[in-house]
Formats: C-alpha cells, structure tokens, sequence
C-alpha cells in the first residue's frame, strides 16, 4: 500500500495551484492535518456549486466522487450540507475552489498523492 500525502499539505497545495491560475481558493473549515477527508466545494465564477470528494470509483481506483444535496441551486442547502458534514466529522477538510474546471485541479492535486 502506498502512503499518501497528509492532508494539510494536499490542501495547501490545492489552494497555491488555482490561485496562481487566477482562480480563488479558500479554507472554509480546517481538518485534521495528516489524516483528515477533504470535501470540495466547486464553483464556477460564484455559481454552479458542486460537491466531491476522494473516494473508490467503479474501477475500484481512487477517484473524485460526487456528494451533497439534490438541490444545489439553493444556497442554504449548500451552506447546511458541508456545515452538517462537519459536525459528524470534525477532522473533515472544507475547500472553496472558484475556477473553471475546479474538478481537473482537485483531481492531479488529490489522487496524485
């Protein structure tokens, strides 16, 4: 089995990569830093949120796996979701990421390592 990188500095990672691509970054809860889950919250020029996270694919390889509610178009629902995720897991990362094509960032940023 391969180790991964701690979580902490996949995040800072993450965040250094799309800001120097012009994007916008941000922690909105911080986890544990070697071993905690990052939740990916994606946007798109402030819009089209989504959720994903690193889990197993069909494949049965690590890949980012959508989560969060049905309802992404409401605001509160969004907010609620990752808040409620947080309170059950209080090691769980929380990362903004406002760029097109946030998922291609998270991904070579999180399965790489």
């Amino acid at each position: 089995m391969m180790a991964r990188l701690a979580s902490g500095l996949v995040v800072s990672a993450l965040i250094r990569r799309v800001n120097a691509a012009g994007g916008s970054a941000m922690v909105l809860a911080r986890g544990e830093a070697e071993a905690g889950a990052i939740l990916v919250l994606a946007l798109d020029r402030g819009g089209d949120p989504r959720f994903f996270e690193r889990g197993i694919g069909p494949d049965g390889l690590p890949a980012l796996v959508r989560s969060g509610p049905a309802d992404m178009a409401d605001e509160a629902a969004v907010s609620s979701y990752w808040q409620r995720r947080r309170e059950r897991d209080r090691d769980l990362w929380v990362i903004e990421l406002d760029i097109a094509g946030a998922e291609r960032f998270a991904a070579e940023t999180m399965l790489s390592g």
